[in-house]
């Protein structure tokens, strides 16, 4: 699967993830948390941990150590492994799966 498929596919996942969420208060209204594991490279928001300095900087799709911004509650609460290849999951803290050498 190309990246431009797969960048559409979990945009996609994901937009559909927060408007379930998201009732009437507006997605950038509601409190926001970080959740790990969950971003195509290149595609994660700020200081992913070693080996990136910041928003955009993720080496491999899904690193564990690098998080993008999702309205709270739905780290835990999306079905993620539903989602994402594998299995994988969205944590609200650092994982140490898929993380570049």
């Amino acid at each position: 699967m190309s990246n431009q498929l797969k960048s559409l596919a979990v945009a996609s996942a994901v937009a559909t993830a927060v408007a379930g969420l998201a009732t009437s208060a507006h997605a950038q209204d509601m409190a926001q948390e970080k959740c790990f594991g969950i971003a195509l490279a290149g595609q994660n928001d700020c200081a992913a941990g070693p080996g990136t300095t910041c928003a955009g900087t993720s080496k491999v799709d899904y690193q564990g150590n690098a998080w993008t911004l999702v309205p709270e509650g739905a780290c835990e609460n999306v079905a993620w492994d539903k989602i994402l290849p594998e299995g994988r999951k969205g944590s609200l803290e650092a994982l140490e799966r898929d993380i570049p050498a």
